[in-house]
């Protein structure tokens, strides 16, 4: 069933479908918004300025015991696809499989990789500038793309990381609540704005470059997906963002110093 044709809901339908959107993102991105707020409230009353100080993704938990340390990050990030999951079958229950929903699925591989590569390029390059723009204008914390120790595994992991991030973010912010948006009636650019305003609010504790930044990255995605109704090239672009983010930082970081 299209997006389109599950439009109109009304009565009981339009609680449950607003008490859905609530709950899933209480227990997810929701949540990682208002602690992002109160994050950057907490960073902008420290005595030392915003530039001055550091943001670390794919922290280490145990790096004095590797082997703990995998274990931790591989629940972590099993544990934060289970939202995604969740939004799966809630959508399921009412629309049909959501694999052909939302475009999250095996029927176009080549296109959605190659439409990924070229929204990565597309979205990642002024990204980079906006991010080092907002560092020298001191409106962002130097991000520091992995805490994670050089073990064997550190690699593996930041690629099931990027994986992880892109699946939330694209099947959630997208797939299920411009879906579950469009069924309550609202008007397109409301659809838009909410969630893109969402998606930039979680990663507020970077700083206000990073708020821009996924401002402008969730109006560009959603406007993709309503045109093209597919999450899928959106997982491949975001995937590959943190990706090269994750690993190139890894990689690289410890042997060049003004990263």
């Amino acid at each position: 069933m299209d997006v389109q044709q599950s439009l109109g809901v009304t009565g009981p339908d339009r609680s449950r479908i607003g008490l859905e959107v609530l709950l899933v993102l209480g227990l997810s991105l929701g949540r990682s918004a208002v602690y992002s707020v109160l994050s950057i409230i907490e960073r902008l009353t420290r005595a030392e300025p915003l530039s001055a100080q550091t943001s670390t993704l794919n922290a280490s938990a145990t790096p004095d015991r590797p082997w703990l340390d995998l274990a931790y990050q591989l629940v972590g990030i099993g544990f934060a696809l289970v939202p995604v999951l969740l939004v799966l079958y809630l959508l399921t229950l009412t629309d049909g499989p959501a694999g052909r929903l939302i475009g999250l699925d095996l029927r176009r591989p080549g296109r959605d990789l190659l439409t990924g590569a070229l929204l990565a390029a597309g979205i990642g390059i002024p990204g980079l500038g906006l991010y080092l723009g907002a560092r020298a204008l001191g409106l962002n914390t130097d991000v520091q793309a992995s805490g994670l120790a050089g073990a064997w595994w550190t690699v593996p992991v930041l690629v099931l990381s990027a994986f992880q991030n892109a699946l939330l973010e694209e099947v959630v912010m997208i797939g299920f609540l411009i879906t579950r948006f469009r069924q309550l009636g609202w008007r397109l650019w409301a659809v838009i704005g909410v969630s893109a305003l969402i998606r930039g609010s979680y990663h507020l504790y970077q700083g206000f470059g990073g708020f821009v930044g996924n401002l402008v990255m969730g109006v560009l995605v959603g406007l993709f997906y309503l045109r093209w109704k597919r999450v899928a090239p959106l997982v491949v672009a975001h995937t590959l963002l943190d990706v090269v983010a994750f690993v190139g930082y890894a990689l690289v970081a410890p042997h060049v110093t003004w990263l």
